[in-house]
């Protein structure tokens, strides 16, 4: 878990969900564990006896964890920085090859190329659509809190050239229900949403908390 706070003595973090909606989203509990007391692993993961969409139970298939470089949304950056943003000749003159049809809203090309790589990640910063950017703050001391996990919909961005490396046959596994590459989990957050789960920096064992957007 690079660059993660977790409790002193963890390095194995387990979240369990709930397949029913929750205030709009599953329910999701989070456990910070030791991996050398996991000495019994399950060679099936068990399914649950009821589910209330199907989009809340996930394909099983393997992960591939790539570290990438993103930036906070311009909505989460200075009054300074924004300015900077959405100038077109600030662009220009880095020569950063912007395609020139971003030329009046050069803070879109921001937004879909720069921040918030889409997609299931660990820690990394929020992608904001559905709602502007809110408060993350620790409901037991206070603290601004950090992403922890990001439960994605899709992978990528039909509008956006941030895409998952995949293996060069691109075909689902043996066992698949479904397979859309976009959607290699088959799991659905609301309409096609982000569920974002949030963790205290200062005491990572307070409850986390967790928006939809």
């Amino acid at each position: 878990m690079p660059d993660l706070h977790a409790p002193e003595g963890a390095d194995l973090l387990q979240v369990l969900w709930c397949p029913f909606d929750h205030s709009i989203m599953p329910k999701t509990a989070v456990f910070w564990r030791s991996a050398a007391t996991v000495t019994d692993t399950l060679t099936t993961p068990p399914e649950p006896p009821a589910m209330q969409f199907d989009g809340y139970l996930p394909e099983p298939c393997l992960v591939n964890p790539e570290q990438v470089t993103e930036y906070p949304d311009h909505l989460e950056c200075s009054k300074e920085l924004q300015g900077q943003l959405g100038n077109w000749s600030v662009w220009q003159a880095a020569d950063t090859g912007v395609d020139s049809s971003y030329a009046s809203y050069p803070q879109n090309f921001y937004d879909s190329e720069l921040a918030g790589a889409p997609g299931w990640k660990v820690g990394g910063w929020p992608r904001w659509g559905a709602t502007d950017p809110t408060p993350r703050i620790c409901p037991a001391c206070g603290s601004d809190m950090d992403a922890l996990l990001t439960i994605a919909t899709f992978e990528g961005d039909d509008d956006s050239t941030w895409l998952p490396h995949e293996e060069p046959a691109d075909e689902p596994p043996t066992g698949f229900d479904h397979f859309e590459p976009r959607r290699p989990t088959a799991v659905q957050i609301g309409s096609g949403y982000d569920q974002q789960l949030y963790v205290c920096p200062a005491a990572p064992e307070h409850p986390h908390s967790e928006l939809m957007h």
